[in-house]
């Protein structure tokens, strides 16, 4: 764990010190999640959201079909059957 202080602007701006963006992977041009929780403040770059996000569809997913294959459970179903070939 890396650790720095720094100052917060008139405006409200930081700066990220080097050796904490280089250890975050965070580039000039990269995009940024602000997010507050109980007074504590989270900076995340929006891949490695997006990348959770696709992770947590996958499981949607998965369940979904499940559920539609128990609702369905007819695997000779015409429908059913092109659904799962793709």
């Amino acid at each position: 764990m890396k650790m720095s202080v720094v100052t917060v602007t008139e405006k409200g701006q930081i700066a990220i010190p080097t050796s904490i963006r280089e250890a975050a992977g965070i580039k000039k041009g990269d995009i940024l999640i602000v997010i507050e929780a109980d007074g504590k403040i989270l900076l995340e770059k929006t891949k490695k959201i997006a990348e959770g996000m696709k992770d947590d569809f996958k499981d949607i997913i998965k369940f979904t079909e499940l559920s539609l294959e128990k609702v369905w459970n007819n695997k000779e179903d015409e429908i059913w059957e092109q659904y799962r070939k793709k």
